[in-house]
C-alpha cells in the first residue's frame, strides 16, 4: 500500500508563475489520492493553467502516450508540466516529454500492506519527500544503485554504474535530462538533499 500527499503549497505554487499543464492521476484503488485537496488547490489558479486533465493509471506508458497526443498543442504551449500522482506517474510523463520541465505535485509515502505487482520500467521508493523537481523527473533513489541524492559517486565508467556495469549511471542520466531542458544549474545550487527517514511510516 502507499499514500500520496499534496506537497507543501509553497513548494509548488512557484510553478504557476509560468504557463502550466496539469496531469492529475486518481490511479489504482491501492493508492490514497488527495483529489479533493488538489482540486481545491487548483481552483483559484485557473488563469495560469493551460489545461488540466484527469486520468487513471498515469503509470501506464502506452495509455499516457494517447493522452499526450490528444493534448499535444496545449502541452507544447506550456512551460511546466505539473503532475499530481505517485512518483511512478511523474517519471513516466517526464520520459514521454523529454523537452519539458516535469515536476511532482505530490509526495508518496509507504504504508504497510500488499504493494501489488508492476511491470513498469519505473519505481518509486515512497520516501515521503519527492526529489523529482530537482532531478529532471528521474529519481536518484531508483536510478542510482547507491541511491545518492547530491550527485554521482565518481565511480561510473563510460556512463555505466560501477556497482552494476549493465546499468546506466543514474546521475549521468539526470545531468543529460537537466541539460536538455536548460536546468543543469540546479546541480550547482548549494542546497544539500538529505533523505528524511522519519517521513517513512515504519512497520510495527
Amino acid at each position: 500500500m502507499l499514500i500520496t500527499k499534496l506537497k507543501d503549497e509553497k513548494e509548488i505554487i512557484q510553478y504557476f508563475n509560468k504557463k502550466t499543464f496539469v496531469f492529475t492521476c486518481f490511479g489504482c484503488k491501492e493508492v490514497f489520492f488527495p483529489e479533493e485537496e488538489i482540486n481545491s488547490f487548483l481552483k483559484d489558479k485557473q488563469a495560469k493553467i493551460c489545461e488540466c486533465t484527469r486520468l487513471d493509471y498515469l503509470c501506464r506508458e502506452e495509455f499516457s502516450k494517447i493522452y499526450i497526443e490528444e493534448y499535444r498543442k496545449k502541452i507544447e504551449e506550456s512551460e511546466v508540466i505539473l503532475v499530481f500522482s505517485c512518483g511512478v506517474g511523474v517519471q513516466v510523463i517526464s520520459n514521454l516529454l523529454p523537452g519539458k520541465i516535469v515536476v511532482p505535485g505530490c509526495d508518496t509515502c509507504y504504508l504497510n500492506g500488499f504493494q501489488g505487482l508492476s511491470v513498469e520500467d519505473y519505481d518509486c521508493r515512497q520516501c515521503g519527500e519527492c526529489y523529482l523537481n530537482y532531478t529532471g523527473g528521474i529519481c536518484p533513489l531508483t536510478s542510482c544503485a547507491k541511491g545518492l541524492l547530491n550527485g554521482p559517486c565518481g565511480g561510473a565508467k563510460d556512463g555505466k554504474c560501477e556497482v552494476n556495469p549493465e546499468q546506466d549511471c543514474g546521475w549521468e542520466l539526470i545531468y543529460k535530462r537537466l541539460k536538455a531542458i536548460g536546468k543543469e544549474n540546479i546541480l550547482k545550487e548549494s542546497k544539500v538533499l538529505i533523505r528524511n527517514y522519519e517521513k517513512i511510516i515504519k512497520e510495527k
